[in-house]
């Protein structure tokens, strides 16, 4: 995995892999699990002023929409204010970042702290990012828009994929095709031809190719099927993109950027957050991390097209 996350020097992979793998997880750095976790704790407690609201009643009066409830309801409205929260963030590592060597200059303003020469993430900042992220992402699914989710890295393929279904979302996890939305209607051709095949199959022409050609035909549905079956069923061009790892998925950046598409990402501490409108500054190696913002999307996805079929419903009682 080292190999996808380098930025400018491919050629030192294998030196720095021990170290890539400790940033992953935080179990995966036993010798080192005292300090990180103190480190962790000093990311968590310093910013006293900006507590999160899982840690003291007192911050509650930071939300104002939450200024004139009842004290008696502070606590539960303090652990619900936001979508994650920081112990969530720092049990799935979102905080463990590159090593200091790969980092991103642009990334500087969500860097708290360095250790053992591996940048640390303000959890802080994640958190309110990833409510912003959800909540667009919530906007989109209400308005009945399509939200393509794309993470084609080994870590972030089964994730993403199970999230984007469960949601009803198109989604690309193995291996992103260039062109695949500035050139949608090539795409459009080859799903078609997917979809051929599998009439042929259905309705027994395959059987009547000689065996070699209907072998061909098979392998060809396979690759299809393969890189495209996840977007199938997307008419047209999606109105936002969701990505897993910004620095991989540079091609999806620049096309998306390219047609105005509004960008949700996960962005480490080596990617550029300068064009994405919704960065998430986490760990977008770990499969913890990975796993805890693809699904908070995915609730709030799910949230919006709840909203969506409840104003369905009452329009149609309205109007009978």
């Amino acid at each position: 995995m080292a190999d996808e996350t380098t930025t400018d020097t491919p050629d030192v992979q294998d030196e720095d892999a021990p170290d890539e793998d400790a940033s992953q997880t935080p179990d995966d750095t036993a010798s080192d699990s005292t300090s990180e976790a103190a480190a962790a704790d000093t990311d968590a407690d310093a910013p006293d002023e900006n507590a999160p609201d899982d840690d003291a009643p007192d911050a509650a009066p930071q939300d104002k929409d939450d200024g004139d409830d009842a004290p008696e309801e502070s606590s539960s409205e303090e652990e619900t204010s936001h979508r994650a929260t920081i112990e969530e963030l720092l049990k799935a590592g979102a905080h463990f970042g590159h090593l200091t060597s790969r980092w991103n200059p642009r990334m500087e303003k969500y860097i708290f702290m360095e250790r053992n020469n591996i940048h640390i993430i303000d959890l802080m900042q994640s958190q309110v990012l990833l409510d912003e992220a959800a909540e667009a992402a919530k906007r989109f699914a209400r308005r009945g828009k399509k939200i393509l989710f794309a993470g084609t890295k080994k870590q972030a393929e089964d994730i993403v994929r199970e999230h984007a279904e469960e949601c009803g979302m198109p989604h690309m996890v193995d291996r992103w095709l260039g062109g695949t939305m500035t050139n949608f209607q090539t795409i459009r051709k080859s799903i078609r031809r997917m979809e051929e095949i599998e009439r042929m199959d259905r309705d027994g022409t395959l059987d009547k190719l000689k065996k070699k050609e209907k072998l061909m035909r098979l392998r060809e549905h396979e690759k299809l099927e393969e890189t495209l079956g996840g977007i199938r069923d997307m008419a047209n061009l999606p109105s936002a993109i969701y990505i897993v790892d910004v620095q991989r998925e540079d091609i999806a950046v620049s096309e998306a950027n390219n047609l105005g598409i509004p960008i949700i990402a996960m962005v480490d501490t080596n990617g550029n957050p300068k064009n994405i409108d919704y960065p998430i500054p986490v760990n977008d190696d770990a499969l913890s991390s990975i796993e805890l913002v693809t699904s908070t999307l995915t609730d709030a996805v799910q949230e919006g097209l709840q909203e969506r079929r409840m104003k369905k419903e009452e329009k149609k009682k309205a109007a009978a």
